[in-house]
């Protein structure tokens, strides 16, 4: 199994363990990262998404960011975004789209504690990648 990454550069002392985590757990389930992706930030995630669904090998996409509270409720606004666009992007291509975002309404040092969180991503796109090739047979 083939599956790729977009990775946002914002917050970097956030996604950059989270890509390495996801990636090590990836290796643990024998799931071959083949590409890797990063992109700006969050917001900037959907039309690599889209891009990377299109391609043939890949079976799933893993986008890993960290959308931290800053002044106003611009956080909720653009991981609320996000994960709607990777959602419809999963039904559009008829592939898992994980969601490895932290976020919204964090603080630096809550995100910090859920870096590790970046596997259940992973987890997300292997699972139901497998159930759609067993459903389809």
């Amino acid at each position: 199994m083939k599956i790729a990454f977009v990775v946002s550069e914002f917050n970097s002392e956030v996604t950059t363990p989270m890509e390495q985590r996801a990636r090590k757990h990836a290796e643990s389930l024998g799931v071959e990262v083949a590409r890797v992706v990063h992109v700006p930030g969050v917001y900037d995630m959907a039309p690599v998404v889209k891009a990377l669904l299109q391609r043939k090998e890949i079976e799933g996409v893993v986008m890993i960011g960290a959308v931290i509270k800053g002044e106003t409720n611009h956080d909720e606004v653009i991981a609320h975004a996000i994960a709607r666009a990777g959602i419809e992007l999963a039904l559009e291509f008829d592939k898992p789209v994980g969601l490895s975002i932290i976020g919204p309404a964090m603080t630096d040092e809550q995100a910090v504690a859920r870096i590790e969180n970046a596997k259940n991503g992973v987890n997300a796109v292997v699972s139901v990648a497998r159930a759609l090739k067993e459903i389809r047979g």
